[in-house]
């Protein structure tokens, strides 16, 4: 499903056709390198245009996410729906989702895709059961069903699912309510008088929960912008779209401190999404966010919220026992429990020294975006060493 893109505002056709023609020379330069030059196409996916065609997509995709293009899953048989507890709910789902394809598709086609989606979500669902559907997944999945087909989607979805989307993928929200709290905290960080304007408002950050976990599929009516953030994303550290979330609210600083300070005039405005946003701004805004506050930054501030919070909710649980047991026994316990909390924390903020071009780069006011790309992947690997080993190669 390859879509031709308008040249950006200001730029020439002509010098657009020959940067795109210059650019797609570097992609298949580095696909073509033995070893492939992951590096290169992660920056290629990054930079402004990403990966420009879903042609390009459907072989840098697989390398972004390290997954073997001739170790596909096999088709899915008719038992895949059999019995299955989410098949129901993935069928409401997918039959509210014609807007997600593109108009003008006959209704044979698009009933065909939707068949295809349900299969893909199902299998993905079986050969994983530590993973749980939730709402909007749909979102995320059927884009890359039209952009790279049924099989391989499956297996680019699956490794998705098992590493960026995992944590939306628990059987309850809590670890999904913590990502989005960092985006008050980025917030925070970048604009003190915007994040207090909000906190006043008590708005809290229900408006971009659709944002995050579809990876703005289900907010953005454009499927050219879709494929452009995924470039981003697949390129990235799983917390990048938190980050973009953050670089839109920021965006609409102006207009958020215009409105009346409730939550109802707030969540209202924020909840609607402008289709006109400067896509790559945004993008390059979001990698320098990235570089500038990393996620281990953010982490501690989670941790030190976390570990007062605890020592809050610990005060009567201490009294009940001080009235129940001698004085030392709950103080040896209490030591015991503090302990934990610390070698948590301790777990959580352990973080590698940066090398001195990251340094650099953060002590900058803009940073290029060569220069976020890099950072992006080298904070991956100190947040995630797991992550690193099946994903980046």
């Amino acid at each position: 499903m390859s879509l031709r893109r308008p040249p950006p505002d200001g730029i020439a056709p002509h010098e657009y056709n020959s940067k795109k023609k210059r650019k797609v020379a570097e992609i298949y330069q580095a696909l073509n390198n033995d070893p492939i030059d992951v590096a290169a196409l992660r920056r290629m996916a990054i930079s402004e245009g990403g990966l420009l065609t879903d042609e390009i997509r459907c072989k840098v995709w697989p390398k972004l996410l390290n997954v073997k293009t001739d170790d596909l899953p096999p088709a899915p048989g008719q038992e895949l729906r059999e019995d299955n507890e989410d098949y129901q709910q993935v069928l409401l789902d997918v039959r509210r989702s014609l807007r997600r394809f593109p108009p003008g598709m006959p209704d044979e086609q698009r009933e065909g895709l939707q068949e295809e989606l349900i299969d893909v979500i199902l299998q993905v669902l079986q050969r994983n059961p530590q993973l749980h559907y939730y709402q909007g997944y749909h979102d995320i999945v059927v884009t890359f069903l039209l952009v790279v087909g049924e099989r391989l989607a499956t297996a680019l979805v699956e490794k998705l699912s098992t590493h960026h989307l995992r944590d939306f993928m628990d059987p309850t929200m809590d670890n999904t309510k913590h990502i989005l709290n960092y985006l008050m905290s980025i917030i925070d960080q970048v604009n003190p008088e915007l994040h207090d304007f909000m906190q006043s408002a008590e708005v809290g950050t229900i408006f971009a929960l659709s944002w995050l976990i579809t990876w703005f599929g289900h907010v953005l009516a454009d499927f050219r912008h879709v494929v452009r953030l995924y470039d981003f994303f697949l390129a990235c550290h799983p917390l990048m779209p938190i980050y973009f979330a953050a670089v839109i609210v920021l965006y609409r600083e102006q207009e958020v401190l215009d409105c009346e300070c409730d939550m109802a005039s707030v969540h209202h405005l924020l909840s609607q999404i402008p289709q006109d946003l400067p896509y790559e701004t945004l993008i390059s805004r979001a990698g320098d966010l990235f570089v500038q506050f990393p996620p281990s930054e953010l982490a501690r501030k989670a941790a030190q919220q976390r570990a007062e919070r605890t020592a809050a909710s610990t005060f009567k649980d201490f009294e009940l026992a001080s009235a129940q047991q001698r004085p030392d026994t709950v103080l040896r316990q209490r030591f015991r429990d503090r302990l934990r909390v610390e070698e948590r924390t301790k777990s959580i903020l352990t973080k590698p020294r940066t090398n001195r071009f990251v340094k650099l780069a953060v002590m900058g006011l803009t940073v290029a975006l060569g220069a976020a790309a890099l950072a992006v992947v080298k904070s991956a690997l100190e947040w995630a060493p797991k992550f690193e080993l099946q994903i980046f190669p």
